[in-house]
Formats: structure tokens, C-alpha cells, sequence
């Protein structure tokens, strides 16, 4: 138990480091928070309630390596979620959270065993408030890692943000806390337990629970008066949780440090909860996150710290040992200066709490801080006594010490900084301009939207006063901090903010500290005229294999572009490791016209199509050279109804050997698929015999890098009860990876599957610059074709159910069924359509819901206006 605790005791000093720290670190008040309750609070009610389980069931203890295993995984499942959330990648910090449930939903069920197998016993009601306690993490732990990956927009990121802070605060630790006064503060007062426990045991974790069932949906849902009621069935849990309490320190005032120091964090736990409760009854429902904010230091340096501090400080002498002798020396070791400390710390609260001037706020943190810091001193001499004079093995608890000393390493890395980008210059570059003079004024507008900042780079001459106007036109809070310690406030939506800084010699890098944005790509760079670091930095991110974006179905989702050159194109697509999908297109720029024409007349259809290499802009602002057919991606779509034939004449313009490959077609390959030489020609010619949507593609090894790069289309075969619809669209998806064709970089990404995007109908995000049509009430088919040539799709479109489904040749649903569908999913080289009516104007997205995918391009939007 010690050396447990001292696990607790080392998280306590990082929290102070990290304050110490303060703007030095990545996401400094996002770090100093989850240090405290993730680590040290975590670790301690891990610790104790298998403690006070054990002890008051009477049940044979666990196995204590079992029991160090999991405080060991929990300490390194925390050290990942904070160096993945503030340096990256996002995906790091939510495996992190998946751990940490993981090894709660552990830990509660050892709690459940313990106490299935133990007699019936006065304090069991106990034991099911550290079960709930637990449920509370699993789900809080859950919204944290949605949190940290880059799947919600604006309204829901904060919403989520409002139940998560909720659920964990008032669920795991403010359930796990009144539990464990129900028999603590007793003991500590050295008294009997107040008849009134158990009945107000049960009473209140049957409220508290219910209260956390309705509030977290309604902050989750935007309902305000939903939250307010489930706020108001928890605070009714805790003061009928409290009244066993009050009963007992009418019987029996506190004498100890330990007794005041409770006290005080029960009575501030109150005052948090009304004032909680008030607030989000009077706010909207859209500021629910930025009110609990503000409730921060009420409620970490007021409830949670001193609960925490006043549990060790009764304790640590008792399970430090060494007789009575050893147990009052450590008593009074911890009670040094405890008045003046607890003085200290309750004066802290009201000056972080309140709208007090600066120098007030400051002195708040030092009194705080003074009193946390003073206590991990005292503590480590009670918890190293013993170590140091006896040097036992230390191997079962360097399990448990990983976590600390692993985000110590995170926090050196943090303030030394993560390395830069290699040299490169793109589009979104600014440049100095007509104020390109050593010692001019210059202003720049910058915007933060889609997860981006805008421009990604900026260049100055040295010396130059440099002022960034900065707007947040996103759908939540940014802001904007640079390496030489300028920052603007956290931004709401519309807001605006200058930074003014004299341009030094060196780069200045910019991000937003906002957790996991960092990380998801919102950089920047500030480069001295002429030099040759004009790339934003690099986050840890970039080299993954997995995409990241804004999510969900904004628009505004982005991919990334790990190794792919650009060309041309006025985008804001500057090397950063990402497309940018928000940035405007080139001028001059047409989308694919995704419109399907009926089929024409007649029973044979003569094409003719042509291999050729064309540059094309295939995400805003990015050119890339491809192969294609007919100069498109993909090609022309062919159309024909069951029975009808079709007369291909395909002519070889490119510059290397090419084929095709009609899926629709019934005949041997060996001649019609073989592969011709620049300058020739060859005619197939097949006959459809069945329906379907039905992928076409260059026939050339390796196919897989002739698809990548283009050479692919969709055939279409009505089938024969095809009913009328007032508009069709064809989709054809595919994967996008950027670079030289053929060149090896290239070909290594499509031989490990990482593409740099995904695109349907031959752009990323085309569509959502430049939406497909339709009016409400209209019925509206689209073909789908998924070209690959490694991954899939399914086709989603946001606020409309299918009513007819039809994939590879047979119905799946057809309209008039009692059911509904949700998606089409095809396999690479499956085709199908769905049918739906859209029932109102407004903004429709279309997306692959495969969120890496349409986060990365496979992503466009409806634009339904009114009959």
C-alpha cells in the first residue's frame, strides 16, 4: 500500500511541475488537469477503494501482483493519453483511454467478485458506490477519446466536452468520494458511525445514479432543462448522502488536520454543485462546457484536492507502519504547518474562482500551489522513510512508477519542442509583399476554420512588427499561441484577436492549443524572408498511417498527404502533411458532373476511349499528374440497358502500355484485355447480359498502381423493372495517392495501403465546393462504383434513410418494404444504387462512413432547395 500510495504522491508533484511549467507546455491547463484527477486522483481511488472493499467486506484480499498490474497499466495507459493528446497523434491518447477503461472495467469487476463471495456485513452498501464510480469512467473514459480524435463539429465537440467533464467528475470521482465518507469520516473523528449510513447509503446512490442517467444525455443532447433536472436529482443524492455525515460532527468536531482538510473539500463539493446547477440553468445549452470551466479551480483546488489531501494525510502514517512510535513521528511530520497550509489552500479557491485582478489570480496560485507542494514534501519523507532505511526490492513497484516517469520524459519533449518540417513552400505561403523591408509594419489576416489555420505559413524579413488578426471561423473554440510566447484568448466562434510580435531570425511555430488540435494539424510557421524553412511543423500525427480531420459530416474534413508532391493550384495545401479539403479550389476549377442521362436509344453503343496522362486538381489547390481515360477520373460512364452491346475502340495516347477491362463483359480476356503499346488501338466488344453497376479498368500489371493513378470507370446496366426517379447521380470512389506516378514513394504507399485521400468522382471533397442539386420531395437515385483499388465504401447520406437499395445485380429493399437501410456497402470493385426522397431543404452530406475516408475526402454534400 505504500508503495502504491506513492505512486499518487509522484503524480501530485508533476501536477505541480506542470503548473510551475504553466505556458510552457502544449495544452498547459488541459495537462495540468488530466496530471491531477487522471493521474493522481485515478491512482488514488484506484488504490483505495480495493482497499475499503477488502477491509470492510472482510474478503480475502486480491492478488497484490494482479493488483499491481492494474495500477501499473492505468499509470501507462495515462502517461499515453497525455503525450498523445498534446503532441500526437489523436489515435495515441485514445488508446490510452481504452486502457484506462479497460482497466477500471477490471478493477470493478474484481470490487463485484470481492463482494459476492464475502458475508453480509454492516458497511456492504459501500462497495456498489465504487461500482457505479467505475461505470462513470467507463463512459467518461469513452467521451474522452471522441474528444481527442477529430470526429465532432463545433456544437457537438462542446456539448461532448460538457458530459465528459460531468460524468467523471460527478461519476467517478464525487461517487467514489461519498462513498468512502461514509466510513472515513468517521474513523477520522475518531467516533462511531452514525446509525443514519446505510439508509442514506442506499437513498443516495440510488439518486446520484439517476441523476447522472439524465444529466449526461442532456448535455449530450442540448437539453438544458433535461441536465438541469438530472443536476438537481444529484445534488438531492449528496445531501441526503451528507446527512449521516453532519449527524456525526454534531456528535464530534474534527481535531485533526485530516478532519478540517475533509471538511473543508466536502463543504466546497456543496458549493460547487449548486453553483453548477445555476449555471447551466441560466446558460444555453451550446455554453454548458465554458460554464463547467470556470467552475475548474472550485472545483480541483476546493473539493477534489482537499478531499484528496486530507484522505492521505490520515493515511499515509498508518500505512507507512513501524509501530506507534513510527506512526505518531509521521503523524507529525504531516501536520507541520498544516493550519498555514490549509489556510492557505482554502484562501486559493475564492482568488481563482472570482474576477479578481491579475496579481490577486497569481497570488491564488501560489498560495495553492505553496500549500499541494509543501504537502508532496512532507509525504515523500513519510513514504521514502522506510525505503531508505530498509532498501527492500523495488521490482513490484517500478510497474507503477512507469507512468510518472514517463510523463516526465513527455514534459521535457513538450518544452524542448517537436522537431520541424523539412524545407518546402506551397500556395497557402504568405509573402512579405510591398512591406518586404527590415523594421516595416505589416498585418496579416488569419483564420482558424476546418481544423486549419489560414495561411499556413507567413513570411517576414527580420525586424519586421509583424500583427496577426486573428478570426476563429469555426464551429468551436480555437486560439492561437506562437513559440515566442504571444497567444490570443480562447475564441468563440466569430470572435477575433491581434498578436503582435517583432519578426526574429529564426522560425516562429503557431498551433492551437485547444487538446488534441495540435496534434490533428491546426500548425503554423513564421519564417524569415529567403530562408528555407517555410513548412509548418510536423506533428507526430503526420507520419501515421491513419487519417484525421474535423469529422463528423462537416465539410470541412481533411486527410493527409505524407510524401506527395503538389503542383500548381492557388489552394492551402502547403506541405503540411495534410490536404487541406477547405482551402478554395483553383479558378477555373469544374467538378465531375456526377448527372447519370438516361440511357440512349438503340441496342449498341460505339465509344471510343483514349489512354492519356492530364494534369488534374484532385483536392483544392492540389495538382497531380494522372493516368486516365478520356483525360477524366474516372472515365466516361457508359450506360446500356440488359442485352444491349457494347463497341469499345480504345486508343493508346499515353506514353506507356495500357489495357481494359469491362467487369460488365462475359468473354475471354487473353485478346480484348491484353495490353497495347503507345500509338496503337484494339476494339472490344461485349454484351450485357446482366445488371448492375459495374466497375471498368485499366487491365496493365501492376493494376493496382494503374487504378491508383486514375484508369478506372463505372458501366451501368438498367435493370429491367428500373422504376422513374427525378434525378440520378453516379459515384464512383477511389483512393488517392499523391507523388510521381509510378515513382517509388508512390508505390511504397499503395503497397502498404496508405493513401493520401479519398476521392469520389476523381476529387477529394469536390463535392463539397460544389454540391449536387435537388428539391425537397424529389426522388433521387444514386449509382455507387467502388473503384478501390484497396478499400471500399459505404455510402451514407446524413439525415435520410434509403427506401430502396440495390447491390451487385439484386434488391436488397425495395420502396414499399416496412424496413429501411442506412448505408451501401461494396467491397473494391462492387457497384450498386440506393433511393431516397429527401424530405426538406437544407444541407444534405454524402459520405463514405467509413470515417477515415470521409475525413480524408470521401465526403460531399447535397444542396436541397425547396419544391
Amino acid at each position: 500500500m505504500l508503495k502504491a500510495n506513492a505512486v499518487v504522491v509522484a503524480w501530485l508533484g508533476l501536477t505541480v511541475l506542470a503548473a510551475l511549467a504553466g505556458e510552457a507546455l502544449p495544452a498547459p491547463r488541459w495537462l495540468l488537469v488530466h496530471l491531477f484527477l487522471l493521474g493522481a486522483v485515478t491512482s488514488a481511488i484506484l488504490i483505495w477503494s480495493e482497499h475499503f472493499t477488502v477491509t470492510l467486506l472482510h474478503a480475502r484480499p486480491p492478488d497484490a501482483r494482479w493488483s499491481a498490474a492494474r495500477l501499473g497499466t492505468a499509470n501507462a495507459g495515462t502517461s499515453v493519453v497525455l503525450v498523445g493528446a498534446t503532441l500526437g497523434p489523436w489515435w495515441m491518447a485514445a488508446a490510452g483511454a481504452a486502457v484506462i477503461v479497460a482497466v477500471v472495467i477490471w478493477h470493478t469487476a474484481v470490487l463485484v467478485r470481492s463482494r459476492r463471495r464475502a458475508l453480509p456485513g454492516p458497511f456492504a452498501h459501500v462497495v456498489p458506490w465504487y461500482m457505479a464510480a467505475g461505470a462513470a469512467l467507463a463512459a467518461g473514459g469513452l467521451m474522452g477519446g471522441l474528444l481527442i480524435a477529430p470526429a465532432t463539429p463545433g456544437t457537438a465537440h462542446e456539448r461532448l466536452h460538457a458530459a465528459h467533464a460531468e460524468v467523471n467528475v460527478l461519476g467517478w470521482i464525487g461517487l467514489a468520494v461519498l462513498g468512502t465518507l461514509f466510513t472515513l469520516w468517521p474513523t477520522v473523528l475518531r467516533t462511531r458511525v452514525s446509525p443514519l449510513t446505510r439508509r442514506a447509503s442506499r437513498t443516495a446512490l440510488r439518486l446520484a445514479v439517476a441523476g447522472l442517467a439524465v444529466s449526461v444525455p442532456g448535455h449530450l443532447l442540448g437539453a438544458r432543462w433535461v441536465t438541469v433536472a438530472g443536476l438537481a436529482l444529484y445534488a438531492a443524492a449528496a445531501a441526503v448522502a451528507l446527512a449521516p455525515l453532519v449527524e456525526t460532527l454534531r456528535r464530534r468536531r474534527p481535531t485533526t488536520p485530516a478532519g478540517w482538510t475533509l471538511a473543508a473539500g466536502v463543504a466546497w463539493f456543496e458549493v460547487a454543485l449548486v453553483t453548477d446547477l445555476v449555471m447551466v440553468a441560466v446558460r444555453p445549452a451550446a455554453e454548458a462546457a465554458r460554464a463547467l470551466e470556470t467552475l475548474l479551480p472550485l472545483v480541483l483546488a476546493g473539493f477534489v484536492a482537499q478531499t484528496l489531501l486530507g484522505s492521505l494525510g490520515h493515511l499515509l502514517p498508518a500505512i507507512a507502519g513501524g509501530g506507534p512510535a513510527r506512526l505518531k513521528e509521521n503523524a507529525a511530520l504531516l501536520e507541520r504547518g498544516w493550519r498555514a497550509r490549509f489556510a492557505a489552500a482554502n484562501l486559493a479557491v475564492p482568488l481563482l474562482v472570482l474576477p479578481v485582478p491579475g496579481p490577486l489570480r497569481l497570488l491564488g496560485w501560489a498560495l495553492l500551489l505553496g500549500s499541494v507542494a509543501a504537502f508532496v514534501v512532507l509525504s515523500l519523507a513519510v513514504v521514502l522513510g522506510p525505503v531508505l532505511a530498509d532498501r527492500p526490492a523495488v521490482p513490484a513497484v517500478a510497474g507503477v512508477l512507469v507512468g510518472c516517469v514517463l510523463t516526465a520524459a513527455a514534459v521535457v519533449v513538450a518544452v524542448t519542442g517537436a522537431p520541424a518540417a523539412g524545407p518546402g513552400e506551397g500556395p497557402g505561403t504568405i509573402g512579405t509583399g510591398a512591406a518586404g523591408v527590415s523594421g516595416a509594419a505589416r498585418t496579416v489576416e488569419v483564420t482558424l476554420v476546418g481544423m486549419r489555420i489560414r495561411p499556413s505559413t507567413i513570411e517576414a524579413p527580420p525586424g519586421t512588427r509583424l500583427t496577426l488578426r486573428v478570426t476563429n471561423r469555426d464551429g468551436q473554440r480555437h486560439d492561437l499561441r506562437l513559440s515566442t510566447g504571444q497567444s490570443t484568448p480562447m475564441m468563440d466562434p466569430g470572435a477575433s484577436a491581434d498578436l503582435t510580435l517583432q519578426m526574429p531570425a529564426t522560425p516562429v511555430d503557431g498551433w492551437c492549443t485547444v487538446v488534441g488540435h495540435r496534434a490533428a494539424g491546426m500548425t503554423m510557421r513564421i519564417v524569415p524572408q529567403g530562408t528555407s524553412s517555410a513548412a509548418p511543423p510536423t506533428t507526430s500525427a503526420d507520419q501515421g498511417a491513419g487519417d484525421q480531420g474535423t469529422g463528423g459530416h462537416d465539410p470541412s474534413a481533411h486527410g493527409r498527404a505524407d510524401g506527395g508532391s503538389t503542383t500548381g493550384g492557388t489552394g492551402g495545401n502547403t506541405g503540411t502533411g495534410r490536404l487541406d479539403l477547405t482551402a478554395p479550389r483553383s479558378d477555373g476549377w469544374k467538378p465531375y458532373d456526377a448527372t447519370l442521362r438516361p440511357a440512349a436509344g438503340g441496342t449498341e453503343h460505339r465509344i471510343e476511349i483514349h489512354a492519356r496522362e492530364a494534369e488534374l486538381e484532385v483536392a483544392p489547390g492540389v495538382r497531380q499528374r494522372m493516368w486516365t481515360f478520356n483525360g477524366t477520373v474516372p472515365g466516361p460512364v457508359l450506360r446500356g440497358r440488359v442485352g444491349d452491346v457494347f463497341t469499345v475502340t480504345f486508343v493508346n495516347d499515353a506514353a506507356m502500355g495500357h489495357g481494359l477491362d469491362f467487369h460488365a463483359g462475359a468473354l475471354a480476356p487473353d485478346r480484348p484485355m491484353r495490353t497495347i503499346q503507345p500509338g496503337e488501338r484494339l476494339t472490344y466488344r461485349f454484351r450485357a447480359e446482366f445488371a448492375g453497376a459495374w466497375l471498368y479498368h485499366c487491365s496493365t500489371m501492376p493494376m493496382s498502381q494503374h487504378i491508383a493513378n486514375g484508369m478506372y470507370g463505372a458501366v451501368i446496366v438498367d435493370p429491367p423493372d428500373l422504376g422513374r426517379v427525378d434525378r440520378e447521380y453516379v459515384l464512383v470512389q477511389g483512393e488517392l495517392y499523391l507523388g510521381e506516378p509510378g515513382g517509388q514513394a508512390q508505390v511504397d504507399k499503395i503497397d502498404q495501403g496508405r493513401p493520401d485521400g479519398w476521392m469520389f468522382n476523381g476529387t477529394a471533397a469536390g463535392y463539397d465546393h460544389a454540391p449536387l442539386e435537388a428539391k425537397a420531395g424529389e426522388r433521387v437515385r444514386i449509382w455507387a462504383v467502388a473503384a478501390g483499388p484497396g478499400d471500399g465504401t459505404s455510402l451514407h447520406v446524413v439525415g435520410v434513410p434509403y427506401d430502396t437499395v440495390y447491390k451487385e445485380g439484386a434488391y436488397m429493399l425495395r420502396k414499399g418494404d416496412p424496413g429501411g437501410a442506412q448505408a451501401l456497402d461494396l467491397a473494391p470493385a462492387q457497384g450498386g444504387f440506393v433511393e431516397l426522397r429527401f424530405p426538406e431543404p437544407g444541407t444534405y452530406p454524402i459520405v463514405d462512413h467509413d470515417m477515415r475516408h470521409a475525413e480524408a475526402g470521401a465526403h460531399g454534400v447535397f444542396r436541397v432547395g425547396a419544391p
